[in-house]
């Protein structure tokens, strides 16, 4: 759709500034079981217009409320009153949550239609799967799994408020302080039930530096000063991990893991639901939000994509949601990216050629490393690849499942397979710190599983006969790869693989490799 595009071309920062802007005219209701959301609607107007409102299901209903105007909030705050504490002591902090019921309960007839919930968790696999069945392409099947997993715009604002909401806690110290989320929540690769990822942010927007020029004197804050950076973030993460914990409506399992590489607060919000990492400003993640943001907005198929590998992976165990010697799905996100760079033609540009595209205001130097990159859209070329998803998945299990790890790494700013700079099993360059692999985690024997599953996965396709399989009502597709090892067919293939040495396998694999290669050509000549 046209609505659909436009905001597409938005540039990163655009889409962060509105959305925290939102957050700041956002409130949310606990609201009674028997609700008529015409009547809400009608009192909630009394305080200023409603821009925009959903509601979700979380322990019982709750609507985010979104008005017009910042100061229809105070407006709504004066009207409402403070718990009555008979069996429990409140800390009297007054945010932007409140809880509404019905003062007659019983004399309140519901009418009207029954509410419309927006949700906020993705559908089972199992479900998935026979929703799969039922599509006619791979390439649609992907796209199906892409609508039901992708954060929809409502939990996108809910994750905003989330970060609106711990602002105004930081606010009480710091107050020209900002909290924005980053990572998934706004890299387009989100998933619905992901955690919020946020972090503090002190900086002045460029401000300060033009007003410092006049006048005669050098002027500064007097401001405690402390031996490091870190030592800093960590008292400061302390303290508003205390806030949260002792004031904070609806926060608990306050943990603050402050020795950590990147120190950080995690909590459970539980009025939006939310699990939340909390982190004081990290530019360089920032900017692989933003890098991920560009490449997910160019081209369709670099999401479905994404989301498709990342499900297959979780599905077989490759991935997991524990920090371990896993694939993380940062690594793998990064493997679709330069699986895409090498295709021909390319689907994505390299870093390096979105560093060429550049001008002024997007140059970024953090730590001594360059981050900057293009950050208009429009500056960048389509790619001219017509290449289907059908395609695109197929070559992407065969091409990692016979990639030279032993002696190759993976390198965004070029696009290229470079030797590896040290023998981890994996490596992937950080697309900013250079001298950084984000894949060090990864140990063999899991790499080893990745391989041998996407070679798997690449024969699976290959040998599919989909009008047979559909007739036997069988998953097939998609569906076929997203069925865990051990549930289905699987022991036939072991069956098969029983006493096959894997030199057998290997001229097996180059046998169909050479049948898929004809059958491509006939497909290209008819």
């Amino acid at each position: 759709t046209d609505a659909e595009v436009s905001t597409r071309k938005k540039t990163f920062a655009e889409v962060q500034t509105e959305q925290l802007d939102q957050a700041e005219r956002t409130v949310l209701i606990k609201c009674p079981s028997r609700l008529n959301e015409k009547k809400l609607l009608q009192y909630l107007s009394s305080h200023g217009n409603v821009k925009s409102h959903f509601f979700f299901e979380n322990r019982g209903i709750s609507a985010l409320i979104e008005f017009s105007d910042k100061s229809s909030i105070a407006s709504l705050q004066d009207a409402v009153g403070i718990p009555s504490a008979s069996e429990h002591h409140v800390v009297p902090f007054k945010s932007r949550l409140f809880t509404f019921t019905l003062k007659n309960p019983v004399t309140e007839h519901v009418e009207g239609t029954p509410l419309h919930l927006s949700p906020q968790c993705h559908i089972p696999v199992k479900d998935l799967i026979e929703k799969l069945c039922l599509a006619d392409s791979i390439s649609s099947q992907m796209y199906i799994l892409l609508n039901e997993y992708q954060l929809t715009e409502e939990n996108i604002k809910l994750r905003f408020l989330a970060c609106s909401l711990v602002q105004d806690f930081a606010r009480a110290y710091f107050p020209d302080s900002t909290v924005k989320p980053f990572g998934s929540s706004v890299n387009t690769f989100g998933k619905l039930g992901s955690d919020v990822d946020m972090f503090l942010d002190f900086r002045d927007t460029g401000k300060r530096a033009t007003k410092m020029k006049k006048g005669p004197f050098e002027m500064e804050y007097q401001m405690k000063r402390l031996p490091s950076e870190r030592l800093a973030t960590q008292r400061i993460l302390s303290v508003i991990g205390d806030c949260l914990d002792n004031f904070g409506p609806g926060c608990v399992n306050v943990q603050k893991i402050l020795n950590a590489r990147c120190p950080l607060v995690k909590f459970a919000h539980q009025p939006t639901g939310f699990q939340c990492d909390l982190s004081v400003s990290n530019s360089i993640a920032v900017r692989s939000s933003e890098l991920l943001y560009i490449y997910g907005c160019l081209d369709s198929r670099v999401r479905a994509l994404v989301f498709t590998i990342r499900c297959w992976a979780r599905v077989h165990g490759l991935t997991n949601s524990a920090p371990g010697t896993w694939i993380t799905n940062f690594s793998l996100t990064m493997m679709v990216m330069f699986f895409l760079q090498r295709r021909s033609p390319p689907i994505i540009p390299t870093l390096d050629q979105l560093k060429e595209l550049a001008d002024e205001k997007d140059k970024h130097i953090i730590g001594g490393y360059d981050c900057s990159f293009v950050s208009d859209l429009r500056k960048i070329k389509p790619t001219k690849n017509t290449e289907t998803l059908d395609v695109l998945l197929g070559e992407f299990f065969e091409y990692f499942g016979n990639f030279d790890f032993r002696k190759n790494s993976i390198n965004l700013r070029k696009g290229k397979e470079v030797n590896k700079p040290e023998s981890s099993p994996l490596y992937i360059w950080n697309p900013f710190e250079q001298d950084l692999n984000i894949s060090k985690n990864v140990n063999q024997p899991q790499l080893e599983k990745f391989v041998a599953m996407a070679r798997e996965s690449a024969w699976i396709l290959q040998k599919e006969d989909k009008t047979q399989q559909i007739i036997n009502k069988e998953p097939w597709g998609l569906a076929a790869l997203l069925i865990p090892v051990g549930k289905s067919n699987s022991s036939k293939m072991k069956n098969r693989m029983k006493g096959i040495g894997s030199e057998t396998i290997r001229s097996l694999l180059d046998s169909l490799k050479l049948n898929n290669a004809n059958s491509q050509q006939k497909a290209v000549g008819k």
